[in-house]
């Protein structure tokens, strides 16, 4: 019997789900791993495409996100704040992801014609009379379309994981729920790391089978974008199934009996905003979204540069950005299995908050060290057979991975269970504001520093130093929230009386 016991238990743990609730987990789990293959692909397009690109490189990645992806968000949320006091959900969810549909349905034809809208010799005007730092900034306007893309794929992280899929997945799941299913989500979603960084060596090895004339760089990207079309012709495909067949069966009819459900009033735009800033709960949790912004912005920004500099080739930097994508799926699905819900189960919600900072700051200062320190570890580069600047390409590739799994395993489950006890109208509007505005300021901030400097020194390389400072500063306010929200979030739980469900 003692025997039996240990083994329930134990499969509970791996597996805790019951048979009747395959009906709900199976498509979530599909539509996160759609979601998130999407979002791989276009993440390292994105970044070939703009640091690859005539007259650009690393340089234009903080101008980029603070002129381009922040306006972006900004306008993005306005509209869907607006459509939220008149559409339904299932509307708005539709509403929400269509335009991204048909831009990424429609730019393999616009950059095929890239040469004749891109403004090149105006360009090459501009950066012949404007300081060196400005290279950047004349990059957005001289590689518009490719700019255009990286602000929609930098959207597409945003509004359809942050926003769409988390935003379905807390509306319809108990606190009790998403400690058993979150971590499932992510073990199983994150299969389409490693399955998107194959899609992506593959297509890039097009190259090698195309005719004569034929630009093979065009045929990887036409491949790409079916593949991500497909994709968000899927997800709306499940989400549909879902209403019809899941939310019409009574066991999964009103997922929270035991609270009273708030009638949502409707707010204007300001109103709501002015509402959210009253909340030191909302508070806290905007720092540990705009504290992961921004210090993977700072670390990211100068690990391209490395990367720039090792592969100038747009292939051969994104066939390595597909290794990378895979690589960080193999770890991700590792994290989730053997660390992100154990803590999460064992630990509770504050340790599980705490990790991923706390990786960011070794792991980071670990790179920043190397790309700082190259002449005094030239003897550790000859041990290994390699260079200095690989050295530094390999130590950013750990970094990242290991910032990414743990951030997609621990980071992301906390703070979408943080939602879960707030009332309806933080629910929708404030995950609004916090998962779009509130990661795109992170990054903008980081970018905002990163321009300064670059206007100041010129260079990616030249302001490495001064990043390293502001890394530290950021994470220990990132940690400082984590812990005080952690106390809220638990006095939050305690109140709602929330019964747990095996």
């Amino acid at each position: 019997m003692g025997r039996d016991s240990g083994f329930g238990k134990w499969r509970s743990r791996l597996w805790p789900v019951h048979r009747y609730e395959l009906k709900k987990v199976i498509p979530m789990v599909l539509i996160f791993f759609l979601v998130l293959f999407n979002y791989q692909i276009l993440r390292d397009m994105k970044d070939t495409l703009v640091v690859t690109s005539q007259g650009s490189g690393a340089e234009i990645i903080p101008f980029l996100k603070f002129w381009g992806v922040l306006p972006g968000a900004i306008f993005f949320v306005m509209f869907y704040m607006k459509l939220s006091n008149h559409l339904d959900k299932k509307t708005l969810f539709y509403t929400a992801i269509a335009p991204f549909t048909a831009f990424f349905t429609l730019f393999p034809v616009i950059y095929a014609f890239r040469d004749a809208l891109h403004p090149t010799i105006l360009a090459d005007q501009l950066q012949a009379v404007l300081p060196q730092g400005f290279m950047g900034l004349i990059a957005i306007f001289r590689n518009w379309t490719c700019s255009l893309f990286y602000i929609m794929a930098e959207l597409w992280g945003s509004v359809a994981l942050s926003l769409l899929f988390w935003g379905f997945a807390n509306d319809t799941h108990r606190i009790s729920e998403s400690k058993r299913f979150y971590p499932l989500f992510g073990l199983l979603g994150n299969l389409s790391l490693p399955a998107a960084g194959a899609i992506i060596i593959l297509a890039g090895q097009f190259r090698d089978n195309v005719a004569p004339g034929v630009d093979p760089w065009q045929i990887t990207l036409n491949w790409l974008m079916a593949a991500v079309v497909a994709g968000t012709l899927a997800i709306m495909a499940l989400y549909w199934w879902m209403h019809r067949n899941v939310f019409t069966d009574p066991r999964f009819i009103n997922t929270e009996p035991h609270r009273k459900k708030k009638k949502r009033p409707q707010m204007g735009m300001l109103a709501s905003i002015k509402y959210l800033a009253s909340s030191r709960y909302l508070c806290l949790l905007a720092i540990l979204i705009a504290g992961y912004g921004f210090s993977i912005n700072l670390i990211e920004v100068t690990w391209k540069n490395q990367l720039k500099l090792q592969y100038p080739d747009p292939s051969s930097y994104l066939e390595f950005m597909g290794i990378f994508t895979s690589i960080t799926g193999i770890a991700t699905i590792f994290m989730m299995l053997f660390v992100g819900g154990n803590i999460i189960r064992s630990f509770g919600w504050t340790p599980a908050a705490l990790f991923t900072p706390i990786v960011l700051l070794i792991t980071g200062t670990g790179f920043f060290l190397c790309v700082l320190g190259f002449d005094s570890i030239n003897g550790l580069v000859a041990m290994f057979g390699t260079t200095p600047l690989m050295m530094a390409v390999v130590l950013g590739l750990i970094q990242n991975v290991m910032s990414k799994s743990s951030k997609y395993s621990l980071f992301d489950p906390t703070k979408e269970m943080a939602y879960i006890p707030l009332d309806e109208e933080q629910k929708v509007k404030g995950k609004a504001a916090l998962d779009v505005i509130g990661a795109r300021m992170g990054k903008s901030g980081g970018s905002l520093v990163q321009q300064g400097l670059i206007l100041i020194f010129g260079t990616v390389s030249a302001i490495t130093p001064y990043l390293g400072g502001v890394l530290l500063v950021v994470i220990l306010a990132w940690c400082f929230a984590a812990y005080s929200l952690g106390h809220k979030f638990n006095a939050e739980v305690a109140a709602s009386k929330e019964p747990e469900y095996a």
